[in-house]
């Protein structure tokens, strides 16, 4: 208030002036606090807290018959409170800061959750949004889902086909269920096993069994020309049928020739479909346009989603249970009840004894624990062992520093570009 009223002086404005000398003022005085003399100026934070504390004020003068008139100027925006929302006034006089697309790498698992409410058309607190009228939105929900639980990239998961999708095991499990992903769509065409929790699995289940059954059954979809010919298939299993009569494993399939097969029963064999059959991959564009509709109705601070936020917040969400001790408490509770043998018993044991960096390394599909330790670095995060896992990675020859870091700037570029 001092050094307001101070500078209203200097330039003969009266505290409780007109409106339009105090804006005028409050221009002026707006670029002092940024480009004067450098003792003089204003983080945009601490300019922030200078504004709201100069509105409260002429609020209050105003109540109070002081003043005529603010110079402030006001727009109306909905902020999120205890997972309500209401209505709350935003003053334009405030600096502009780092959006939060810009700054928050990964989604909190409070952000996830409106994340995926917003997906299936749902309000913060769970209830069915009214005003939102989407489509597909099992479909959505169960895709975004599926993406957040096994950290796949944009082209993994778009490109998905039906019958690669893991049986459901026979009752819920604590343990994550181990998730193939076939080298002809990873990054580098390099097989990888991800996992994926059992309550993820079974929504898209249900998605597979209910809403794609319906959208698909008898269609008479076929590629576009320009994609080539159609590939058909007959005889599909989980791993592989026959493609114009040919027997093929779908892990050899590329993107482009996923997109131009066509279902025994009609339609494509992409996991995801849209209205007459064809494959769905605009993941980008809902993503997007769910966050922006979460930004203007819920949460103003929500980000920007793409699909390596959802990578960046499966690889947080697992180091903290890997660190906490919690899929090895899940995996003892799983072998105390005699899991038997075979892959489930084969993970719990993988489990049990493996370093949280080799489990998240394997996951994501890293060359070594010194790429993951500089990925893990990139999302603002301090582990005690990084030093001894980079010592270690360099001395056995692994893999060099310069070779980690560019494999880290990999998975950071797919950001700036928004697609992985």
């Amino acid at each position: 208030m001092k050094g307001w009223a101070e500078f209203l002086a200097e330039y003969g404005v009266s505290l409780f002036d007109s409106r339009a000398q105090l804006k005028a003022a409050l221009g002026t005085y707006a670029e002092y606090r940024a480009t004067g003399p450098v003792k003089e100026r204003f983080a945009a934070t601490t300019w922030g807290q200078h504004m709201s504390v100069l509105s409260l004020f002429y609020r209050w003068a105003m109540a109070e018959g002081y003043a005529q008139a603010e110079p402030f100027t006001y727009r109306t925006a909905r902020a999120l409170f205890a997972g309500t929302g209401r209505e709350v006034r935003v003053n334009l006089a405030v600096r502009r800061t780092p959006k939060p697309h810009v700054t928050i790498k990964y989604l909190e698992p409070d952000f996830t959750e409106l994340f995926l409410n917003g997906l299936r058309g749902l309000a913060p607190d769970g209830s069915q949004d009214t005003g939102f009228h989407g489509r597909e939105l099992a479909r959505n929900a169960a895709i975004g889902e599926l993406a957040l639980a096994t950290g796949l990239r944009l082209q993994e998961f778009s490109y998905l086909l039906a019958y690669e999708i893991p049986a459901l095991p026979a009752k819920p499990t604590t343990v994550p269920i181990p998730f193939p992903v076939p080298a002809g769509v990873t990054k580098g065409r390099k097989f990888r096993t991800t996992w994926i929790s059992y309550e993820a699995l079974a929504r898209v289940h249900q998605y597979l069994e209910l809403e794609r059954s319906a959208t698909v059954d008898g269609t008479a979809w076929s590629p576009p020309r320009r994609w080539g010919e159609p590939l058909l298939v007959t005889d599909p299993d989980e791993r592989g049928g026959r493609v114009n009569g040919v027997r093929c494993r779908w892990e050899s399939l590329t993107a482009a020739e996923r997109r131009r097969l066509v279902a025994p029963g009609g339609g494509s064999c992409v996991l995801a479909v849209k209205n007459g059959g064809g494959p769905f991959t605009a993941w980008a564009s809902v993503f997007e346009r769910t966050s922006d509709r979460i930004r203007t109705r819920f949460e103003p601070r929500f980000p920007h989603v793409h699909a390596h936020r959802l990578r960046h917040s499966f690889s947080m969400r697992t180091l903290e249970y890997l660190v906490s001790g919690h899929y090895r408490q899940a995996a003892g509770l799983v072998r105390a009840t005699d899991l038997g043998s075979g892959p489930d018993a084969a993970l719990t044991f993988y489990l049990s004894k493996a370093d949280p960096l080799l489990v998240l390394r394997d996951l994501l599909g890293h060359t070594s624990t010194l790429t993951t330790e500089k990925y893990l670095r990139r999302l603002d995060t301090t582990r005690i062992y990084r030093d001894a896992y980079e010592q270690a990675g360099l001395a056995d020859g692994l893999l060099t520093d310069a070779g980690a870091e560019h494999e880290a700037d990999t998975e950071f570029a797919d950001d700036e570009e928004g697609v992985s």
